[in-house]
């Protein structure tokens, strides 16, 4: 049973500032944005107020959604942040789904959570500054007493760093299990078979008959599921951080 587990593959060198790689996790992504752009362009394009048509009800539903889930969780004033959770959450979630058609997914690739998590801490230290100004944001790594401020710089930093390997982690340990298991299981299908005599056996052997079917039941947990849950998690810590940032003293 040979099982290889890669990371993002290499597609081409971009013969600029020296050779930029261009790989299997850029491609996914620009590719889903595009598609995530090109939906969103058509889902409101010609709207109006009389005779709605079920593609401006899909529109609407969704749009309407967004904005309940964020204010919600982190009240109306923070209104304004429902289209960027709404694009995280998009386009977490197809990234994840977008290894069930036979890509690479971008999910699987660390950078990717990384640069999501960065931009996620980016915001929550505009939202201190913002709240409590220059001096109270630096006043706030002395607090509650000086000597714990390197702990207080480390437990900053930690902020980005846990949010892009929960997230990494989870759908990659998902991945693994779930080849894994249709490993086993075509290993098990040309063990079980090979028990047969002759030739039938032999053929029967070369086909694996208990990787058909079986591996779909545990992708609806591991891809489905998961997927949707960490694009869920990943969208609550970053209203969580960004509401508690506003309340900071």
């Amino acid at each position: 049973m040979n099982v290889e587990i890669n990371g993002s593959p290499i597609l081409t060198t971009l013969p600029i500032f020296g050779g930029i790689p261009l790989t299997a996790t850029l491609v996914v992504t620009w590719s889903i944005m595009l598609l995530l752009t090109l939906f969103c362009i058509w889902l409101t394009h010609d709207l109006r107020v009389d005779h709605v048509t079920t593609r401006q009800t899909v529109a609407e539903f969704l749009v309407n959604t967004a904005q309940n889930f964020v204010d919600s969780n982190m009240g109306t004033r923070f209104s304004h942040y429902a289209p960027f959770v709404a694009a995280i959450f998009s386009l977490s979630l197809l990234s994840s789904l977008s290894g069930l058609l036979g890509v690479f997914s971008p999910t699987a690739d660390l950078s990717t959570e990384l640069a999501w998590a960065v931009l996620v801490f980016v915001l929550i230290t505009a939202t201190k500054i913002k709240t409590n100004g220059i001096g109270g944001y630096l006043k706030g790594y002395t607090q509650p007493i000086a000597v714990l401020t390197p702990f207080n710089i480390i437990s900053e930093i930690a902020t980005p760093i846990s949010m892009a390997f929960r997230h990494f982690g989870n759908i990659v340990s998902g991945t693994v299990i779930s080849t894994l298991i249709y490993a086993a299981l075509g290993a098990a299908s040309h063990a079980l078979f090979r028990l047969l005599p002759g030739v039938v056996g032999d053929l029967l052997s070369r086909i694996p008959f208990l990787s058909v079917g079986i591996p779909a039941v545990f992708s609806l947990y591991f891809d489905w599921f998961s997927s949707f849950m960490q694009a869920f998690i990943f969208c609550m810590l970053t209203m969580m951080y960004i509401a508690a940032a506003a309340e900071a003293d």
